[in-house]
């Protein structure tokens, strides 16, 4: 490492800034977040600069840099971007035993101003130590999407209990396994959902207790269409604290690879005609284990609201008094759609879309059953429908909105939308059941109908999103 990485407190203490344009003033805007005080040296300044003077908040010398400028200076920065001057400040600087940073001078400066992810009191520092800035930002833009913007918050909560728990929890080691169960807890969790007052009272019972048990709570994720990048980072970052994953066959593989490697895994997904682990027994294996303190995440495909029998888990769940939060995921629809360069809506061609399953269709005839899909209404509707679960039907469905005039409407068939292995397959609504069969559709697939449907380019879809200009 070339830096001795450090953070130096500089609240209510004097830094020097040579320099008036915008570097200088994005240096200005990190030291005042630092309760810095600073002077800016320099014959003119941008408006940014000047506003802060002209409010208080810091001093502006309107003149050329001096040496003197430096005496009792904790910091110096050098923000001209004319060598000459620059040079000036780092020498004098140095002189003066001043630790000085040159504005994209490495070789000029005594440290680096790292790219900064501020979570306060919470702060991470990333740097290159000068070899590539650019990269340190995008190192930096990774890990922020990775912490939770409540984490500062987290920590302030912590620190108002931190006396309790020292009264209570003797010992050093028993106060420091009180705390990791607590950040790896459902109390925490609550903190960074913004419920500090539920989370307070659950502290209060908590701290009691010694920690000996904690409440359990479900989070019912929408895992999205597929694709490991296009779980939400809200989903991503349960699943890296989960102490159990119930997760649908429809997750793919590589979301689950973004869980924690030592949460137990249940697998309770269901295919056509093949329900091994029935909806009942779901709920109760989620209340049985957040009973027993577990964090569970009920991992869904696409959003647990949208044909996911999310709401009747939420539902038994209340019912159980289990605390449950529910956090919706990108739809199969959505999804499917843009990864195969297909508009939902499009002006001149549909102003609404419909999402509809097609599950009902195939019992139709079957044990008497009918569909409890309105396909008239939907035909006159001049909507796009997006039919879920409609593979097993694609017969029934096709014939039921041939007789309402669909029969030449377009229809795009898309199979594992978003993922490596997608395929899109486009004809008219009468040959829906044949274009299934001729190309070995088993799903899990999409269906969409209505004349947006044949704006796609199937040419140029391959797998996962769709370019660009195929999209335009």
């Amino acid at each position: 490492m070339r830096q001795f990485p450090i953070f130096l407190t500089v609240q209510d203490r004097p830094v020097l800034i040579a320099g008036g344009g915008e570097a200088a003033a994005r240096k200005l805007r990190l030291l005042l977040k630092a309760d810095a005080w600073v002077t800016v040296v320099a014959p003119d300044a941008n408006d940014e600069i000047l506003d802060l003077f002209e409010a208080g908040d810091i001093d502006w010398q309107a003149r050329a840099f001096q040496p003197e400028d430096l005496a009792g200076v904790v910091l110096a920065y050098g923000a001209t971007g004319i060598d000459a001057v620059d040079r000036q400040v780092a020498t004098a600087a140095r002189k003066a035993g001043v630790p000085v940073n040159v504005v994209d001078r490495p070789d000029l400066s005594d440290f680096i101003t790292p790219a900064i992810i501020d979570r306060a009191p919470i702060t991470v520092a990333v740097s290159s130590g000068g070899t590539a800035p650019v990269l340190a930002r995008g190192v930096k833009a990774a890990i922020e999407r990775l912490l939770h913007p409540n984490l500062g918050r987290l920590a302030v909560f912590a620190e108002r209990f931190r006396g309790a728990v020292k009264a209570v929890v003797p010992g050093s080691r028993a106060r420091l396994r009180f705390w990791d169960a607590f950040f790896d807890g459902p109390i925490a969790a609550r903190v960074l959902t913004g419920d500090e007052t539920g989370a307070a009272e659950d502290m209060l019972s908590y701290v009691n207790r010694r920690g000996l048990e904690q409440d359990g709570i479900v989070h019912i994720v929408g895992a999205g269409p597929g694709a490991a990048d296009l779980i939400t980072l809200r989903g991503q970052r349960l699943l890296e604290q989960a102490d159990v994953i119930v997760h649908d066959r429809l997750v793919g593989d590589g979301v689950l690879d973004l869980a924690r490697r030592d949460a137990d895994r249940i697998d309770v997904g269901k295919a056509p005609g093949r329900h091994p682990v029935p909806q009942d027994k779901i709920n109760d294996i989620l209340i049985a284990e957040a009973r027993l303190g577990k964090r569970v995440v009920r991992l869904k495909g696409g959003d647990p609201f949208v044909f996911g029998r999310g709401g009747e888990e939420l539902q038994a769940l209340n019912a159980a008094g289990i605390r449950a939060e529910v956090v919706p995921g990108i739809t199969a629809a959505t999804a499917c759609a843009a990864a195969t360069g297909i508009p939902l809506t499009h002006r001149g061609h549909a102003s609404a879309v419909t999402f509809v399953t097609g599950h009902l269709a195939r019992e139709k005839g079957g044990d008497g059953g009918a569909p409890n899909v309105d396909w008239a209404a939907l035909a006159r509707s001049g909507a796009t429908l997006a039919v879920y679960m409609g593979i097993g039907g694609a017969g029934v469905i096709a014939n039921d909105l041939s007789r309402h005039g669909l029969a030449d409407t377009p229809v795009a068939v898309i199979e594992n939308g978003t993922r490596p292995d997608q395929r899109v397959f486009t004809g008219q609504v009468h040959d829906l059941d044949a274009l299934v069969r001729a190309n070995g559709i088993t799903g899990p697939a999409l269906i969409v109908i209505g004349d947006v449907a044949a704006l796609t380019d199937v040419s140029t879809v391959t797998g996962g999103l769709a370019p660009l200009a195929a999209a335009m």
